[in-house]
């Protein structure tokens, strides 16, 4: 009975599959919500990952740079997608992305403590982007898009009085990037599915100084402008 219900979903996975590549790539398909991207307005959402990094610019010549460790991190929000002309369209798709990076400080000190610093972010995520859509080909339409990010960092640690003397590390709650990337539409017979990847470049130092009245800090004192970079990947669904 179980070889039955597995060789059951076998099949109609498959089917399913060969169903969608005829749609997509066969010589004559059949169009696919021919009229949808006419609309003036349309909305959607979508789910994805990220990976943040730090790029750090330093007063002084350094032996070595802080080492930044990335994990995977994952978005999720909503898009409004306006057209403004046939293959030009302004996206707005704000969304909350989750980031964690651990920076590794070379020479300050031996403990984990003193060299190690997390670095947990919440972020609520604002670009306001440019869309620049190819000849639609069948049900496949690639596509560029690029423009202007804010974000609002939620575990910026600002407002705290502690810093890294205290191993509390603080960035400025909130910042601006510019984005460029690339994906692709796939018109199916009931929605559009686009997936995507975007880089992300941070404009504006992130980087809150630690307390001159604690001394000199082994931390931030070399740091003249601590800058956040990412990579996007983000299915949507419209």
């Amino acid at each position: 009975m179980k070889k039955t219900v597995i060789l059951i979903l076998l099949v109609l996975t498959t089917k399913g599959y060969s169903q969608f590549a005829k749609s997509m790539f066969s010589k004559d398909p059949i169009i696919n919500l021919e009229n949808w991207q006419k609309q003036r307005l349309y909305f959607g959402y979508y789910l994805g990952f990220n990976s943040f990094d730090f790029k750090f610019d330093y007063k002084n010549v350094v032996e070595q740079d802080i080492q930044v460790k990335k994990t995977t991190g994952f978005n999720v929000g909503v898009v409004a997608d306006l057209r403004l002309q046939e293959y030009i369209n302004l996206r707005f798709e704000p969304g909350l992305y989750y980031s964690k990076r651990d920076l590794y400080f070379p020479g300050v000190g031996e403990l984990e403590k003193d060299y190690l610093r997390e670095v947990n972010s919440t972020y609520i995520h604002f670009p306001l982007l440019l869309k620049f859509s190819a000849l639609r080909t069948g049900n496949i339409r690639p596509y560029l898009v690029g423009g202007m990010s804010t974000t609002l960092n939620l575990s910026s640690n600002s407002k705290s009085k502690d810093d890294n003397f205290q191993q509390k590390f603080r960035v400025k709650p909130w910042t601006a990037a510019y984005e460029l990337g690339f994906g692709v539409d796939f018109f199916t017979e009931y929605f559009i599915f686009s997936p995507s990847v975007r880089g992300m470049f941070g404009i504006t130092d992130e980087l809150i100084r630690d307390n001159p009245a604690n001394g000199a800090s082994p931390w931030t004192d070399n740091i003249d402008s601590m800058k956040s970079r990412a990579i996007l990947i983000n299915f949507t669904f419209h």
